[in-house]
């Protein structure tokens, strides 16, 4: 009888111990699990793009404040995560998962910044300048014997895709940086020659212009019109006439 008493206080005793280690392990998981949600919570904060307007310079960070008081500083909200959440909620087995998350993140994060820095330097404009050497200064032409020689130069060397055109009086005239107009059909008075620079979309991206002038030349005008007259008398003479001038003109000729 007191065998029998003393097994059942034994198993009474056992039975308490496996209770009291049960509840400590229902606490240390529950602590864990807490700790891990806290850390989700945590980590899940918004990330921010700050953008420098000057230099293009694109910068991630959690902490806009930094930013948002320095001038020419662009700051936005960015729908990034650092890829955490999942992997503390499942259990501690998962640490190495969640450090090769957050490498993945970080390496996605530069790749970001890597990308958005090269497509500012591409997309940015290029601040030509332009000068049309010649002509050097307003300048008159003499028609129809003189041609308007037209030369530009341009800094810095033309990108892919941007071109350059010299026009005159708002037509096209030339693709490129030089150009030559004949005056034979162009009308004596003020004329425009303006240089444009072009995107590929067409856009004007800078552009000069000049004022020439184009004058008569009377000295030319003078000789055609005394050619003219004389073809009209020669037209006129008999066939007699004709022959004896024609005489006329090789006994010079000859004598010469």
């Amino acid at each position: 009888m007191h065998s029998l008493s003393k097994h059942s206080r034994l198993i009474q005793t056992a039975m308490t111990i496996r209770s009291h280690t049960k509840n400590k392990m229902l606490f240390t998981g529950l602590l864990v699990f807490t700790a891990s949600l806290c850390a989700s919570l945590t980590n899940a904060a918004p990330i921010y793009k700050v953008v420098d307007e000057q230099t293009g310079q694109v910068t991630f960070t959690d902490r806009p404040q930094d930013y948002e008081q320095q001038a020419g500083k662009q700051v936005s909200q960015m729908a990034i995560t650092t890829g955490n959440e999942t992997s503390r909620s499942t259990s501690l087995n998962t640490t190495t998962n969640s450090s090769t998350s957050r490498q993945s993140s970080n390496a996605s994060q530069a790749t970001t910044t890597e990308s958005a820095a090269i497509n500012t330097k591409v997309t940015t404009p290029v601040n030509y300048q332009l000068a049309i050497t010649e002509p050097s200064e307003e300048r008159a032409y003499r028609r129809p014997v003189q041609n308007i020689d037209v030369n530009v130069q341009i800094k810095p060397a033309l990108q892919a895709g941007d071109s350059a055109r010299i026009y005159f009086d708002d037509k096209e005239v030339a693709q490129g940086l030089s150009a030559s107009i004949a005056t034979v059909d162009v009308l004596p008075g003020a004329h425009t020659i303006k240089a444009v620079v072009q995107s590929e979309t067409g856009q004007t991206l800078e552009q000069i212009t000049r004022t020439v002038y184009v004058i008569q030349n009377t000295t030319t005008l003078q000789d055609n019109k005394r050619k003219a007259a004389q073809l009209l008398a020669y037209q006129k003479l008999a066939w007699y006439q004709k022959l004896m001038l024609k005489l006329r003109q090789q006994e010079v000729a000859q004598s010469q």
